[in-house]
């Protein structure tokens, strides 16, 4: 397999993320807008022409096409596209290709593709802890619980993003919010833009320190806690509760299933 190179695609309603990896890992990555039902298969076929001329791979060299989706009406046009466009049939996870994870979800098909992928990713990245929380800052922000090879499940809270969006759509008044800051505690905004800023930056770190530390104490230990999805990187920044920050954690995901099957 030393030449394969997989095509990995994490289908969210914020955000579409597709990326190259190998055996090794992630060799290139792309973000689209995600919960767009106006993708058509040629539109996004096209795309991933362009995303493969850029990284200098021809469609030839991708050996597997592998997608985890929570956006359903997304997933006919990507698997057309991987067929006319790279020959290959796309795999979806967990229905094509299930997680080797022990499911204690009450409803097992209930679980968000993206999460249980996570939260493989997280186990096989980082093996030795007894208990994992692997926090994914979304459209929502998610809170998914591994003990040993085990899913026990987690919480599901507010996105900060679909947060921020919500609050300045319904407040005429209330500008819009760039979600940095170089700070590191809050201090008493002077203006609505610090408020707002400082509000939903540190406000999201309290929640996720807060939470975690409980969950934790249900935990075996030591308890590992990682972080990924678009925030993560502003929150690690603030949050003294991240043990690591992985990015691109479901599409490792992905190339981790796929390696350790095909072996």
């Amino acid at each position: 397999m030393t030449d394969d190179i997989f095509l990995l695609a994490d289908i969210g309603n914020t955000s579409i993320k597709l990326g190259f990896g190998d055996k090794n890992g992630i060799r290139h990555s792309f973000s689209l807008p995600g919960g767009n039902s106006t993708y058509t298969s040629d539109s996004l076929g096209l795309l991933l022409l362009r995303m493969l001329e850029c990284s200098e791979y021809a469609p030839e060299e991708i050996t597997a096409a592998l997608a985890c989706s929570v956006v359903p009406d997304l997933e006919p046009p990507l698997r057309q596209a991987c067929k006319k466009y790279l020959g290959r049939d796309l795999i979806l996870v967990p229905s094509d290709l299930p997680i080797p994870l022990e499911n204690r979800y009450a409803e097992p098909l209930q679980v968000g593709a993206d999460r249980l992928v996570g939260a493989y990713a997280a186990r096989m990245l980082f093996p030795a802890p007894a208990s994992i929380i692997c926090v994914d800052y979304g459209t929502a922000t998610t809170f998914d619980c591994v003990e040993g090879n085990t899913y026990l499940g987690g919480l599901i809270c507010p996105g900060v993003l679909s947060s921020a969006s919500a609050l300045s759509s319904r407040t005429a008044k209330l500008p819009q919010i760039t979600l940095e800051t170089e700070d590191r505690t809050p201090i008493p905004g002077r203006s609505t833009s610090v408020s707002m800023n400082h509000g939903f930056i540190f406000g999201f770190a309290a929640m996720t320190e807060g939470l975690c530390a409980r969950l934790a104490e249900g935990l075996a230990r030591p308890n590992f806690v990682l972080a990924t999805g678009g925030f993560a990187s502003h929150l690690e920044k603030v949050s003294s509760c991240f043990d690591a920050l992985r990015p691109e954690l479901l599409l490792e995901g992905l190339r981790i299933l796929y390696v350790n099957t095909e072996q």
